[in-house]
């Protein structure tokens, strides 16, 4: 047996011999879900069979779900191609959508006919036709005596001739992705469909309910959901957009549950999760806790704040900077969340545990002993270089908007021949379609007062030598940068090769020497070691699962790969003397409601179904149901992705963790971990009730058997 094919064998064996354990834990590939996962899975309560999930010869569960833009899970719900999705996911085509004449932020979208429905350039829908391990074919002829740069020379190019065979006179795409740091490689056989439309929003006082004070919170009474619409030519195959397109024909879609949701209801996340990093060593868990993630926080804390203060002061400002502003919201309240969730588990400990029962076991062999000791070297090298990474591209890279354009400038003038022009000018468009100025000012100042606090060894002249204050009344007044017109003017003078007066830009000059530091000081140092991080990284996964193979369960990390998690519904205590149940309630949003609050408003006709009672078809025992948590293994990528029952029905789909749950992505605790899902049924009544747009429920297979 070759070297690929010993270490997949090793991986499978070891799946099996450690299932048992911690079994709610793990994103599992679905096509390895008879091997590894199918009993598990029954004796929970499924009733199906792994290939009913996962199929290549009929049409499966896999087939009604898509990778939403890249971003975030979508899945189909009705034989017209109809696309269910989060609100947020959704949110940047409906902002994209509205003005201030046409407000579909605060009063959603509902297209009453297919005419109506709104085209979204630049959108996807993306299935995943076939997963193959290709281990085999892309490690063929690699050696543990051959070095890493001729190995990553050959994984490469292996994959081009890998992947470039197996869509070879089709018009799929392939995706080829290491997993455990490069010991496997899966093979993802794609299908993306570029023609998706915009069907319906809900207001995002329902869509987005509780807002930033309910953000990663349970309990939650949020309506998260969104409706797009995948079009095909006439064969039912990719296309552009056209109007003589047609509504896409799924080889699945999801039936609807009506039952009545239970606590203890086995339940299953199927999407694309983005990353976890399972194993990391303590002296990155370290870094990230003490180091990392404060600085991130703080920064995305004077960012939020500045920007809530204009975006309270103007329509204009609000509609311009929502998307940016639940983006940024989202990971700064995650950031804290996974620093609390780090400390209550005790996970640097618990890191260190499992590093010295590994040091014991390996203890006498040489090669393995070090690995752990060149780990530590490695990650304390690059220290000061990573945290001074994470402010420049967290307050210049994406914080003072002003600075990004100017960089993208420099990146341009960098390119030379080889820059895009057009690329270009669609950059400018779009960046000062959602700027403000002033808001960006007020940023700057106490931004830049930061990164000179904490990058005391990488400063620019101009932070050396003039007042900060000074500084960024010089580049608010003087560059170019500040305007669409003055931009676009600039930009003219380099098409005729002209450069002088960009050079000139006191915006550009500051974006420039900053750029220059970090691709000459910084960046290099990073590139570096961790390079060598990734490569002693695989030989310790590797050497990990094969002397402690009952320490813990091993299962691949998040990589933004299709993948299955499992669970039931189920509430969680997350301190002393506290218990949440699973299930929250119109009575329980109600409870929360106040008038003309940003967070927490509802709309007049929501307040006079409540009233009525009028929630149709879609109550049980007279509750309406809005969402629910569940013990499913979660992270980014998996918004909106369907959470189905035990027979493959569709009972909700996902929208968050809970706070407690945010250290998830690098320790996982099954007894307080939980995703956070909407009710389908509430998805129903808001579309139904609310909206009037029951015609779309039409088109759905709703599904009560007892």
């Amino acid at each position: 047996m070759n070297h690929s094919g010993k270490i997949g064998f090793i991986f499978l064996v070891l799946f099996l011999h450690s299932f048992c354990v911690f079994s709610e834990e793990g994103m599992w590939l679905p096509h390895l879900l008879k091997q590894l996962n199918e009993a598990d899975m029954q004796a929970k309560g499924m009733k199906m069979t792994a290939e009913d999930i996962y199929s290549v010869n009929k049409g499966s569960l896999k087939d009604a779900v898509i990778s939403f833009g890249g971003f975030c899970t979508g899945e189909i719900i009705s034989n017209q191609g109809l696309i269910l999705t989060n609100h947020h996911c959704g949110f940047r085509q409906i902002q994209y959508h509205s003005s201030v004449e046409k407000d579909y932020i605060t009063h959603g979208f509902w297209a009453m006919t297919p005419n109506e429905e709104l085209p979204c350039p630049g959108l996807t829908a993306t299935f995943i036709v076939r997963i193959e391990n290709v281990t085999d074919k892309i490690l063929e002829g690699i050696l543990g005596t051959t070095s890493e740069e001729v190995r990553q020379a050959n994984i490469q190019k292996k994959i081009a001739e890998v992947g470039a065979e197996a869509i070879k006179n089709t018009h799929y795409d392939y995706v080829i992705r290491p997993f455990f740091y490069g010991n496997e490689y899966y093979m993802f056989i794609t299908e993306t469909f570029k023609d998706v439309r915009m069907v319906g929003a809900p207001p995002s006082s329902i869509g987005n309910f509780g807002k930033d004070s309910d953000n990663w919170m349970w309990p939650r009474h949020t309506g998260d959901f969104s409706l797009f619409r995948i079009y095909a030519n006439a064969e039912n195959k990719p296309a552009e957009y056209a109007t003589t397109n047609v509504p896409f024909t799924p080889r699945h879609f999801f039936p609807i549950n009506m039952e009545t949701l239970k606590e203890g209801d086995f339940t299953m996340v199927f999407g694309f999760p983005g990353r976890t990093q399972q194993y990391l060593t303590s002296y990155a868990v370290k870094q990230l806790k003490e180091n990392i993630n404060p600085t991130r926080i703080e920064i995305r804390k004077i960012i939020l704040d500045k920007w809530s203060e204009n975006m309270r002061l103007s329509d204009e400002v609000r509609i311009k900077y929502a998307a940016k502003y639940a983006g940024k919201s989202n990971y700064y309240k995650k950031w804290q969340g996974e620093n609390n969730g780090l400390v209550r588990l005790n996970t640097l400990v618990k890191k260190i545990e499992m590093e010295n029962a590994f040091a014991n076991k390996v203890a006498g062999n040489k090669e393995l002993e070090k690995l752990l000791p060149d780990l530590k070297e490695h990650y304390l090298a690059i220290e000061k270089h990573t945290l001074a990474r994470e402010v420049y591209s967290e307050a210049i890279l994406s914080g003072i908007e002003l600075l990004t354009l100017s960089n993208v400038f420099v990146q341009y003038l960098q390119l030379g021949p080889k820059a895009d022009i057009q690329k270009l000018k669609s950059y400018i468009e779009k960046h000062f379609k959602d700027f403000d100025l002033k808001t960006d000012k007020k940023v700057a100042l106490p931004l830049l007062n930061l990164y000179s606090k904490w990058n005391k060894d990488f400063l620019p002249t101009a932070l050396k030598q003039k007042k900060i204050e000074l500084l960024v009344n010089e580049l608010y007044t003087q560059s170019a940068f500040t305007s669409k017109e003055k931009t676009l003017k600039l930009l003219s003078h380099i098409e005729k090769g002209n450069t002088s007066k960009i050079k000139k830009d006191p915006a550009y000059i500051l974006a420039f020497e900053m750029a220059n530091i970090y691709q000459n000081n910084i960046q290099p140092v990073c590139n570096q070691n961790e390079y060598k991080i990734e490569l002693l990284s695989r030989k310790y996964i590797k050497a990990l699962i094969e002397n402690l193979p009952d320490y813990r369960k091993y299962y691949p990390d998040a990589n933004g790969t299709l993948r299955v998690s499992y669970g039931i519904i189920d509430g969680y205590e997350p301190r002393d003397a506290v218990q949440y149940l699973p299930f929250t309630t119109f009575d329980g949003m109600m409870e929360k409601y106040i008038p003309n609050n940003e967070e927490f408003d509802l709309p007049p006709k929501m307040l006079e179904l409540y009233q009525h009672k009028d929630y149709g078809p879609y109550a049980d025992n007279g509750q309406l149901i809005i969402c629910f948590a569940a013990s499913n293994h979660t992270t980014g990528g998996n918004s909106g992705s369907p959470i189905i029952n035990a027979k493959g029905h569709l009972i909700g789909l996902n929208f968050d963790r809970s706070w407690e749950s945010t250290m998830s992505d690098i320790a996982y605790d099954a007894t307080i971990c939980r995703n956070i899902g909407v009710n389908i049924k509430y998805v129903l009544f808001v579309i139904d009730k609310f909206a009037g747009a029951g015609y779309l429920i039409n088109e759905m297979k709703l599904v009560k058997e007892n």
